[in-house]
Formats: C-alpha cells, structure tokens, sequence
C-alpha cells in the first residue's frame, strides 16, 4: 500500500524526508556512515594533534587557546624546510578527498532509492560508487577550474585598476578608507559570487550520481532544477555548512602532544570529545548528503518531473512487504510556500 505525505518545499519538508528516508533504512545508512563517513569525521577531530605531534614531537602541553593558535599559525610557518609540514596535509587532504567521493556517491545512490521506498542494499551502494567516482571526480576539477578562473579574474582586475592608477599618477594609500572600502566591496562581491554559484551548482554531485552525468552537463542541468528553491537550497547549506563548522572549530581545540595523550585524566577528556564530536559529525555529513538528494527530488517535482518517474516507478513490477511501512513506494505532495 503506497504512503502518501504531504511536505512544502522549504527547508522543514526536506529535513522530515531525509529522517524519513534515513530512518527507514537505518541499519544500512548506519553502515555507510561507519564505512565512509566516520573516518572523515574522525580525521577531522585528530588531524590538529597528529600534525602537531609531527611537527613538533617534543612540544609541551599548551593551553586550548594557544594550542589552536600554535596550529592554525606556528605549524604552517615555522621551520619551513621540514618536509613534514608539507607531506602530512597533503596526504590527509588526498584522504578526505577521496572519502568524501566515496561517501556522496553510495549516500546519494542510496538515499535516492530510498526515497521511491526502493529496497536498498549495502553491495548496491558500494557498486555504485565504482560508477561513480570517476564522474564525481571530474565534475569537481571543473568546478574547481571554473572557481579558479573567477578568482583569478578578480584578481587581475585588481591587477589593472592598480596599474591604471600608477600611470595616472596617483598615489595609493594603503591605509586610507578609500582603499579599504573598495577592497572590502571586491571582496564582498567575489564571495556573494562564489555562494551564488555554490546554491547553482547545489545538485551537481547529486545530478552525477543520479542520472550518470559529468563534467559541464550537472552544472547546467543543476542550475535549470534550482529554480524557484535558491533560498531553500541556501538554507540547507547554511544550516550543516555552520553546524559542521561549528564541531570542526571545536575539535580544533583538541591538538594534544603524544605525552599527554598516553596518560592522565587528560587522555580520558581527549577520547570522550574525540568521540562526541566525531559521532555528531558523522550524522551532519550523512544528513547533509541525504538532505541534497531530497532537495534534488523537490526541485523536479516543481518543475513537474518527479510525476513521471513516480508514474513509472508503479508501473514497474514491484512487491513489498506489509509490514515494510516507510520502505515502500509512496507519492509525495508537495505544496510551495
């Protein structure tokens, strides 16, 4: 028996359908958050004390303020020549890169199943992941590229009107508030431009792993869908944007040296909070992952193309199990506010 549901399309309808869909599937979404998720989540907390300890092996025990500081500051410019300041961020960076592919495309893959109340299996997702590493991986060299023109756009305008004011000859003053003022407006501008391709491209991922497209096609075909859920969109990725934010600058704080970490009741305080932080991100990010499928799925019911997959999902072959209640195949209304 199908489940009906209403939900409006703003941030509340996505975030009741990702616990619906996550809630329903809980065993097998909690296996690729273990899989997958966790370990970033995990990276993220220890990263700070591996790199200190690295570094500095020998380091005291510092304060939580001025360990944050000696790592955001004192790890990345002093002894340049070591060559572990550079080598350990760069294989931790490659780690959650590749994580992080690995986890949107079996999340997404799932959580889109799980939406038509598809039965979903752990093999399934991981299978899907072979598929789609390698699409996810050049959508976001484009991205990246794309970004990366537009930075340096800006900043060869930057270049120019620097210039044109030399051969004029006048003479900037760095410290005056004109200055100051048109900095902050090109600033201000480059970053409102960044977050407005960001809410575009907002499916791109999700269009990847969905309709097995790549490259140019999901950055188009996202921009088209978002229409009319910008401000939802932007909602979504201001909430798990801030809450992730928020567990990542609180997990900064835990950068132990080796010695305080093998003894005393300090050790027991760091893997507590180890453990809470990580826990909570793990479920951020899965949620996250999840919630932009959902979002992804409300934008083609408003552009009137979730009546047609639904409408060729019954007419499949299709059985369930009475007492699979949220698993089935299930109509959703939406209603725009």
């Amino acid at each position: 028996m199908a489940t009906h549901r209403i939900h409006g399309l703003n941030l509340c309808g996505v975030l009741s359908e990702t616990k619906r869909i996550i809630s329903a599937h809980s065993r097998h979404f909690l296996a690729l958050a273990v899989l997958f998720l966790l370990p970033l989540s995990f990276s993220a907390v220890i990263y700070p004390t591996l790199q200190t300890t690295f570094s500095e092996p020998k380091s005291s025990v510092l304060s939580h303020f001025h360990r944050s500081v000696y790592f955001f500051l004192d790890n990345t410019f002093s002894n340049p020549q070591n060559p572990r300041l550079f080598l350990f961020p760069l294989v931790y960076a490659v780690f959650v890169f590749v994580f992080t592919l690995l986890a949107t495309a079996s999340v997404t893959y799932s959580a889109f199943h799980g939406f038509y109340g598809r039965p979903v299996k752990l093999v399934s997702s991981l299978k899907s992941v072979l598929y789609s590493v390698l699409p996810l991986f050049v959508t976001f060299v484009v991205i990246d590229v794309i970004v990366g023109l537009i930075v340096l756009g800006f900043g060869a305008f930057l270049g120019l009107v620097y210039k044109g004011v030399n051969i004029l000859g006048f003479e900037i003053e760095y410290e005056s508030n004109y200055f100051l003022g048109f900095t902050v407006f090109v600033m201000v501008l480059l970053v409102s431009l960044l977050i407005y391709l960001t809410v575009e491209w907002s499916l791109a991922y999700v269009i990847v792993v969905v309709e097995s497209k790549w490259g140019f096609t999901p950055l188009k075909r996202s921009a088209r869908l978002i229409k009319g859920m910008r401000f939802v969109a932007l909602a979504v990725m201001m909430l798990f944007g801030i809450l992730i934010g928020l567990f990542g600058m609180a997990a900064s704080s835990l950068v132990l040296n080796a010695g305080s970490v093998q003894g005393g009741w300090l050790s027991w305080a760091f893997v507590l909070q180890t453990v809470v932080y990580s826990g909570f991100m793990t479920i951020l990010m899965l949620y996250s992952v999840a919630a932009h499928t959902v979002l992804y799925m409300y934008c083609k019911a408003l552009h009137g193309e979730l009546a047609f997959d639904i409408a060729e999902e019954f007419a499949r072959e299709y059985v369930s199990l009475p007492f699979d209640d949220g698993k089935v195949p299930h109509v959703v209304y939406v209603v725009p506010h």
